[in-house]
C-alpha cells in the first residue's frame, strides 16, 4: 500500500493533508478504496456545514456496499471535490490526487490520528 508520509491517517481510513491557511484535503485511503471495491456514488457534505470529528458526514456507495464517511476532525467544510461527485470512480483510480473529497476548516489541533508508517502497521497487523 502507498501511504504518502505527509498526510495523517484515521482509523476510519480516512487521509487529512497538513493545514494550508488552516484548511486541510482530506480523502479515503488506498487500503478503504480497495477494501470497497468500484465506487460508484459519492455523497458529500455541503460546504458551510460543520463536520466533527469521528463522525459521519457523508457516504461511499460501491458495488459491494454503502459505507459512511467520517471526518478526521472537527472543522467548516470549504470545499467539496464536484470531479469525484460526477466521476466516484476517482476514488478508486486516484485516492491521494484527483479523488480526495472534501477540505475543511479545521478548528483546533487534530487528535487521535496517526503517521504514515503507524497506518500501514494498523492495516497489516504489525507493530510500528
Amino acid at each position: 500500500m502507498n501511504n504518502p508520509q505527509q498526510l495523517r491517517y484515521s482509523k476510519e481510513h480516512e487521509w487529512l493533508s497538513a493545514a494550508e491557511d488552516g484548511v486541510s484535503t482530506v480523502g479515503i485511503t488506498e487500503h478503504a478504496a480497495n477494501a470497497l471495491g468500484d465506487v460508484v456514488f459519492v455523497q458529500l457534505p455541503e460546504v458551510g456545514s460543520t463536520v466533527t470529528a469521528g463522525e459521519d458526514c457523508g457516504e461511499l456507495e460501491s458495488t459491494k456496499s454503502v459505507s459512511d464517511l467520517y471526518s478526521p476532525v472537527t472543522g467548516e467544510i470549504t470545499e467539496v471535490n464536484e470531479d469525484v461527485v460526477d466521476d466516484p470512480s476517482l476514488v478508486n483510480s486516484a485516492p491521494f490526487e484527483g479523488g480526495w473529497l472534501f477540505k475543511v476548516r479545521v478548528a483546533g489541533e487534530p487528535a487521535g490520528l496517526l503517521t504514515a508508517d503507524e497506518y500501514t502497521a494498523f492495516t497489516t497487523g504489525e507493530e510500528a
